[in-house]
């Protein structure tokens, strides 16, 4: 079993136009504070993004906040973290992220989202990490996305073992029991953080 006490989670600095993906973050977020997880994520105090961080803390949460120092503006930024961290890139954000964390979730978002999502599965695939990722597919959202996967493993792009470390939930409770009883099947070490 993964003991998951920090958990990174990927989504939206927009708050899109489906109620359902918002209650969602207040729902996850309520999940963590009632399971004692820490969350880890982007900083922000906009979007999905923004709601989960405060309903975290408005229930005495622990929210860790990572930004890079061209994103740390007062637009932006939540100022009342429990930790705020400034990157000087991107990509350091993504790998203090990964380093911080004991899995990841990604809920809905935009390009962002996605590009994040990919590449803790791309490092996971190469050996980087063994921790489990999480797509909550609220309300049907990642859907096609899904569907783009399966039709990569039918082309020979993706072997289904790699297709398969992406866990997929429509619910939070379901999710994180996948996240829990996730075993990551031995890959080659060949890589290492330097070399991302």
């Amino acid at each position: 079993m993964n003991r998951l006490k920090k958990i990174c989670v990927f989504c939206g600095s927009s708050d899109g136009n489906d109620p359902a993906i918002t209650e969602a973050a207040v729902s996850l977020g309520g999940e963590f504070v009632k399971q004692d997880i820490e969350l880890v994520y982007g900083a922000a105090k906009i979007g999905v993004m923004g709601t989960i961080a405060q309903t975290i803390l408005d229930n005495q949460g622990r929210v860790i906040g990572i930004i890079p120092g061209f994103l740390k503006v007062k637009e932006v930024v939540h100022e009342g973290l429990t930790e705020l961290h400034t990157t000087k890139n991107m990509h350091d954000r993504k790998l203090m992220m990964q380093e911080v964390s004991d899995g990841f979730i990604t809920m809905p978002g935009g390009f962002g989202t996605l590009e994040e999502l990919f590449e803790v599965i791309t490092w996971q695939q190469l050996g980087l990490h063994e921790k489990p990722i999480g797509l909550l597919n609220v309300n049907g959202f990642y859907d096609e996305l899904i569907a783009m996967l399966s039709t990569m493993v039918d082309r020979g792009f993706l072997s289904l073992e790699n297709f398969n470390l992406l866990i997929v939930d429509d619910s939070i409770t379901g999710l994180l029991k996948k996240m829990e009883a996730f075993k990551a099947p031995q890959k080659p070490k060949w890589l290492n953080p330097e070399r991302t």
